[in-house]
Parts: C-alpha cells; structure tokens; sequence
C-alpha cells in the first residue's frame, strides 16, 4: 500500500499543470462550479441564501484551482 501510494505520488509529480487540468475529473468539477456560479447570477442576487450559493459555489471553483496547483507545489520537496 505505501509503495503504490508512493507511486501515484510520484506519477503526479511527473504531470503538467495542464495534462492534469485537461482530465475528465478536473475539467467536470470545474464546469460544474461554473455552472453553479453562472446561474446564481443569472437568478439573480436577491437573499441571503443567494450569497450563500455564490460562495458555495465560489469556494468549490477555489478548491479546484488549489487542487490543481497543490501537486506542483510539493514537486520540489
């Protein structure tokens, strides 16, 4: 278990940023919180409820951007 993880871990590293970012899974995420983030504004701002669903959605199109960077930050380590 630990060398397969050492494996994945390695593999990352050995990835571009954009060879990662042109995967199904990040790319699906993406658009999703887009999506998300589109459509509060085309509903419009009107309640709390509304601020809410823009940082919700805001704060998951944040997470993929870190996600996406974070294995090319540890590289140098």
């Amino acid at each position: 278990m630990l060398v397969e993880n050492e494996k994945k871990l390695t593999s990352a590293r050995d990835e571009s940023l954009l060879t990662r970012a042109l995967r199904w899974e990040w790319l699906g995420q993406m658009a999703a919180s887009i999506f998300w983030i589109v459509s509060v504004f085309t509903y419009g701002i009107e309640s709390l409820g509304d601020w809410l669903q823009l940082c919700a959605a805001s704060a998951w199109f944040i997470a993929n951007l870190a996600a996406l960077v974070s294995v090319e930050s540890h590289s140098g380590d």
